[in-house]
């Protein structure tokens, strides 16, 4: 096979139709392809692990066909939340490991996030991997095979470090994917008296879809929350390593609100210390950052662009919208939903009223991520003529670094590509609802001086 979709081969990973531009055979030569790449680096071992999704056991034999024929040995961790495979890869194979996992896509989608040597793919070597297939630059071998289990390592890594002053009631929603296996387990141990919400795994998604970005996804949890004398809400997504919060009065904590309170507990014990977020995070979070003593760093949207930054720089922190966190203190810089929301309960479990601390972190008002749907291509068009082309007068900095981002006294406004779908992704703050209409304006005319017929969602 030396034909393949170019289309599954994304900024951050490879992803696709499972049975159509997906296929076993697919991810058989990819996983050779991968396998190539670890041989041309001096590795000898790749950890493969697999969310809940229906066609993951399947990938997962073909997967490790691929790289074993590549000469490459196997070491398969089974049913994982993708941090467990990361923490897998760190332990057992020179930090070398795919997942395969469709993270907040469809059911019928799946995919392969990869690292290798503790380089996280995205971009450019998510591309080479395709051109080693096309080709045909792969290498013959026998790999071997073994299974592992790493579930107990992994929740023994956090129970022993992690310890709460008081125990706390919590409710989590898993959404039916693969978090539901383990979070339970987990928060019990830290001493929480845990109510499950959707935490039987189940890669049709039943109830509701696993994104926590998505504030319909989180209405059962705000729900169970009103209906329930636990204190706080964690949700979760499809493969485990991003992290929803509300709180017991139904508000919900986006990531970037939650970074302003990682920052002031990591910071109280590391002044000085770099923390990077991404484009798309408030504008108080900076501020806020500097006020505690600490140097930020703002950075591309993408898990695989904020690990490589977060290597780069030796941050303690990082962190973007979508919910992906990364601690470098006290554990290894990858993302994890479920050991992020273990450092929150910490942090609660040292006052008495989660919700007030919580909700004392400063806001704005804001929107969600609004989309503009295009054909494929024409996102990274319509952003490339719109950094070319915009100027803000009113505007204090455009940030460039990932589409057009517009920083008002009074809020910002923000216009890029999204790496995984032909769509353009917004954001919109501000300090009252005139500035928000005001900087929406503001983009507003700009995107329409490029393409007036768009039907724009704000």
């Amino acid at each position: 096979m030396n034909k393949i979709p170019h289309e599954i081969f994304k900024a951050y990973d490879i992803r696709g139709i499972v049975d159509k531009t997906l296929t076993a055979d697919i991810i058989r030569i990819i996983g050779q392809s991968i396998g190539s790449e670890a041989q041309d680096r001096g590795l000898t071992s790749i950890a493969i692990g697999h969310d809940g999704r229906l066609s993951g056991s399947k990938f997962s034999y073909s997967l490790a066909k691929g790289i074993q024929e590549s000469g490459i040995n196997v070491i398969d961790v089974g049913l994982v939340p993708t941090p467990m495979l990361y923490l897998a890869a760190l332990e057992l194979c020179n930090s070398s490991g795919v997942m395969i996992t469709g993270s907040h896509n469809p059911p019928d989608y799946n995919g392969l996030k990869i690292m290798l040597g503790g380089e996280t793919f995205a971009a450019e070597l998510i591309q080479s991997l395709r051109v080693r297939i096309e080709k045909r630059n792969l290498i013959y071998g026998k790999g071997n095979y073994s299974k592992q289990n790493i579930a107990e390592t992994y929740l023994e890594s956090i129970s022993s470090t992690i310890k709460l002053k008081r125990p706390i009631k919590i409710i989590i929603d898993c959404g039916n994917g693969v978090a539901g296996a383990y979070a339970p387990t987990l928060y019990r141990r830290l001493g929480c008296e845990v109510n499950e919400i959707f935490c039987e795994v189940d890669g049709t998604f039943p109830n509701h879809h696993p994104d926590p970005s998505v504030p319909e996804n989180l209405y059962d949890l705000i729900h169970a929350l009103n209906t329930n004398d636990a204190e706080i809400g964690l949700a979760f997504d499809g493969d485990g390593d991003r992290l929803g919060v509300v709180t017991k009065d139904g508000n919900i904590i986006y990531p970037d609100r939650q970074l302003m309170l990682f920052a002031t507990d990591i910071l109280s014990r590391n002044p000085g210390g770099k923390i990077i977020f991404d484009v798309k995070c408030t504008n108080k979070l900076a501020p806020w950052i500097r006020y505690h003593g600490g140097k930020p760093i703002m950075w591309r949207t993408g898990h695989s662009f904020i690990k490589r930054k977060l290597k780069e720089t030796g941050a303690l922190l990082a962190g973007e919208m979508s919910g992906h966190i990364f601690f470098k203190e006290r554990w290894h810089g990858f993302d994890d939903g479920l050991y992020a929301g273990a450092r929150l309960l910490e942090i609660l479990s040292r006052k008495e009223n989660s919700s007030a601390i919580l909700n004392s972190i400063p806001d704005s008002i804001n929107t969600p991520e609004l989309q503009i749907k295009l054909k494929e291509g024409e996102n990274y068009t319509l952003i490339s003529q719109l950094q070319k082309s915009v100027h803000f007068s009113n505007a204090e900095r455009i940030i460039k670094i990932d589409g057009v981002r517009a920083e008002y006294k009074d809020g910002f406004g923000l216009a890029r590509s999204s790496n995984t779908t032909p769509a353009v992704i917004l954001r919109f703050e501000a300090d009252n609802k005139i500035s928000l209409k005001r900087i929406q304006n503001n983009f507003r005319k700009a995107i329409l001086q490029i393409k007036p017929d768009l039907d724009l969602p704000f």
